[in-house]
């Protein structure tokens, strides 16, 4: 399991199916998961782990597992996905955290590091995040990133987002 990036606090590193006993339980939790379509099931989050290792190869990143340094707890997920956006191929900072820690700034550690990530190493001009309207929390740590939502919504899902987004030179600036 490859490490990726370290913060002052957490280490992030590729997924494997030897994770599935935390991201099954995290994905199952109806607090973690209301403001996706649905829970998970225990086969659901071993395909989305395969997914994720797919897109390490194909893409040399996705969501990766978030620890503790300290401990080596996981915590969640965070990391980049391309999606396509308004039929734009576009670098989204996702992130999940699991409830018990919630409210630790684990989330805004973790996706800053991916921010500069995408920017430093991959040379990305811009990073989004889409966030469900009503997810304020998720808003929150994307404002935390420097991001501004943009005027135009997007349909991710079957449900709208907001695309929250901010560019290399703006987050100089922050």
């Amino acid at each position: 399991m490859k490490h990726v990036l370290e913060t002052p606090r957490l280490i992030l590193r590729e997924m494997s199916l030897e994770d599935l006993d935390f991201i099954a339980a995290m994905m199952a939790d109806p607090e973690v998961m209301r403001f996706y379509p649905k829970c998970y099931s225990r086969d659901e989050a071993q395909s989305w782990i395969e997914r994720s290792m797919k897109r390490y190869t194909q893409h040399g990143h996705s969501l990766w597992l978030v620890s503790e340094k300290a401990t080596g707890q996981p915590v969640g997920q965070v990391g980049l996905i391309m999606q396509n956006v308004r039929g734009e191929d576009e670098t989204e900072v996702g992130y999940l955290i699991h409830r018990p820690f919630w409210r630790r700034g684990y989330a805004t550690e973790a996706a800053l590091a991916c921010r500069d990530h995408a920017f430093n190493a991959l040379g990305r001009s811009q990073v989004i995040s889409l966030i469900r309207p009503e997810n304020v929390p998720s808003q929150g740590v994307a404002e935390k990133l420097g991001m501004q939502p943009e005027l135009e919504r997007a349909q991710h899902g079957g449900f709208e987002h907001l695309v929250f987004s901010v560019s290399r030179d703006a987050e100089k600036r922050v």
